[in-house]
């Protein structure tokens, strides 16, 4: 009887140390319910100068367009284009202040659209306690993109976008 329960323990600590020690790999995580990982496709020009980061889901291919303004695209397309400034730019300066001060990005969630604005939060870890940021989402990809952290956008966000009249098609010059 002894050796039955010692043996259940055993089991049981075995299965929550393997649990655990792929819990921190965050290459093996699965989305959380209601979100999608995406692509950060690129960032799109037209011709009137209007800009936009098109996301696509790694799950199911829907698409977001984003509208933001000449400076975000540029933020956003500097890590895309693998380029690297002759100065910091203000997200890698962002960046080199966490790692000093041992911060970690750990994601990026696109949150929501409610009148035509979205919403985003940047997942940080510092000193081994979890943090969350509200921010624009176009800040929030330029620097999950330089930390290489991945970006996430709700299903809820995806079910609005779809519904915008003329949704996001995704044409215009890359840049």
């Amino acid at each position: 009887m002894q050796t039955t329960q010692r043996s259940a323990r055993v089991a049981l600590v075995l299965a929550l140390g393997l649990t655990l020690a792929g819990a921190g790999n965050p290459d093996d995580a699965t989305p959380p319910p209601g979100q999608q990982e995406v692509t950060v496709v690129g960032v799109l020009a037209d011709p009137r100068g209007q800009h936009g980061v098109l996301l696509e889901g790694k799950r199911d291919q829907r698409r977001v367009l984003m509208a933001i303004g000449a400076p975000e695209a540029i933020a956003i397309a500097v890590p895309l284009e693998h380029i690297t400034p002759p100065r910091p730019l203000t997200h890698d300066l962002f960046l080199t202040l966490f790692a000093r001060l041992k911060v970690s990005i750990t994601k990026v969630v696109i949150t929501d659209l409610r009148n035509n604005i979205y919403y985003a939060t940047i997942y940080l870890v510092a000193g081994g306690t979890p943090m969350e940021l509200d921010a624009r989402p176009s800040d929030a990809i330029a620097l999950a993109l330089r930390a290489k952290a991945p970006v996430f956008v709700e299903d809820r966000v995806f079910d609005k976008t779809d519904r915008i009249p003329g949704g996001p098609a995704g044409s215009g010059e890359r840049i």
